[in-house]
């Protein structure tokens, strides 16, 4: 594989992201790295962030939803009503904890052809989408925790990654 994951508490994973200005040969080869790496991980989505690259840009591909690469992505609404799912990262391998977020989201985004796209996703779609968008402003899904669920978490991450 041509990336690694960037794993915590790599300072990387806390630097926002910026936009991308063209799409070219060059950005859909790194989309075809991106889904290579988050299939060899066995993950649902993965951040540019998350292989050291700071570009607005994630790749998903949940359960019967199908794998699609999310250019540039802005949550325009998200729903009042919330759903709870348990998130691991491929970032904190050997933790997960239970994060609630809102329960449907619409995603305005460009498809790597240079389209403009609009999805309203929700359940686990909309949770992954979300958390892959937090990653784009430097963001993990244990930064969602109170204080001290939080530390109780990384020392975990800690113990069960020998750090």
């Amino acid at each position: 594989m041509k990336y690694n994951v960037v794993k915590y508490p790599d300072e990387r994973l806390k630097l926002p992201s910026s936009s991308i200005d063209i799409i070219n040969d060059e950005l859909k080869e790194l989309i075809v790295d991106m889904f290579e790496v988050m299939y060899a991980t066995d993950g649902i989505g993965l951040s540019a962030v998350q292989i050291g690259i700071h570009k607005r840009l994630f790749v998903m591909d949940v359960p019967g939803k199908g794998k699609m690469a999310v250019i540039n992505p802005k949550i325009s609404e998200v729903s009042k009503e919330t759903s709870t799912y348990e998130e691991g990262c491929l970032s904190l391998p050997g933790i997960s904890a239970d994060i609630t977020r809102p329960k449907k989201v619409k995603l305005e985004y460009t498809d790597v052809e240079g389209k403009p796209a609009v999805l309203k996703a929700s359940g686990l779609l909309a949770t992954c989408i979300q958390h892959e968008y937090d990653h784009l402003d430097g963001k993990l899904f244990v930064d969602r925790l109170k204080a001290d669920e939080k530390l109780k978490k990384l020392m975990e991450y800690r113990k069960f990654n020998n750090l």
